[in-house]
């Protein structure tokens, strides 16, 4: 019987094959990511001169707010929270504040596809190899990075802040920001508190100059 003996190393075509792998598989998690970072908020604001930096503060609700719901309780109290920390206090229940910060808070929707050629992403590995004895070994990975693409969730939160006396505006700004539907970040909640977060930190804020907060 012929002896078969094996030197320990691992043929040409074998190896590269397991290179051609780890690397599909290097890009596929760096793929994955960079679509889990935190997404940007865009972040204008306007005001003239110096605007208050201190005094009696309520949320309420801007009119014509689109998302008119029991929820804006919650985006209410995050927004408070954020105002407490640039100088101001809320007013006791029942009371009448010296300023009151206007609140809209907008969501919506937009679908995402396949790239242009309609197919969905994917990254591939694979090949003949037709030297060193190994013809025709190969192998084709097709790694679907897509997947059912989900909608993107656009919240944008808009604001004012109004001196009750006169009702004047003396500050106002809006912040948008978007995450994949699903996901942590377009949580309502979670959009609310980073917007706010956003806007009003920093404040009053350069008027006029559109940021990106990261």
């Amino acid at each position: 019987m012929p002896s078969v003996s094996f030197s320990g190393e691992c043929p040409v075509g074998v190896e590269l094959m397991s290179k051609r792998l780890i690397l599909a598989a290097s890009l596929a998690l760096s793929l994955s990511a960079c679509a889990t970072a935190a997404p940007p908020v865009e972040v204008t604001r306007f005001h003239v001169g110096e605007p208050a930096r201190s005094g009696t503060i309520a949320v309420e609700e801007m009119l014509g707010n689109p998302d008119i719901s029991l929820e804006f309780r919650t985006y209410a109290g995050v927004v408070a929270q954020q105002w407490q920390q640039v100088g101001f206090t809320t007013a006791p229940a029942g009371a009448t504040s010296e300023y009151v910060a206007l609140v809209s808070f907008r969501r919506s929707f937009r679908p995402t596809g396949p790239d242009r050629s309609g197919k969905p992403v994917s990254v591939g590995v694979g090949g003949g190899i037709g030297s060193g004895g190994y013809s025709g070994l190969g192998v084709g990975i097709g790694i679907n990075l897509s997947g059912k693409p989900k909608d993107m969730v656009m919240t944008e939160m808009q604001m004012q802040l109004r001196r009750r006396s006169d009702q004047a505006t003396i500050w106002e700004g809006r912040a948008m920001t978007q995450a994949r539907e699903g996901t942590p970040a377009a949580q309502p909640v979670a959009a609310a508190q980073k917007l706010a977060s956003a806007l009003i930190g920093g404040y009053p804020g350069e008027s006029g100059r559109t940021i990106t907060v990261r």
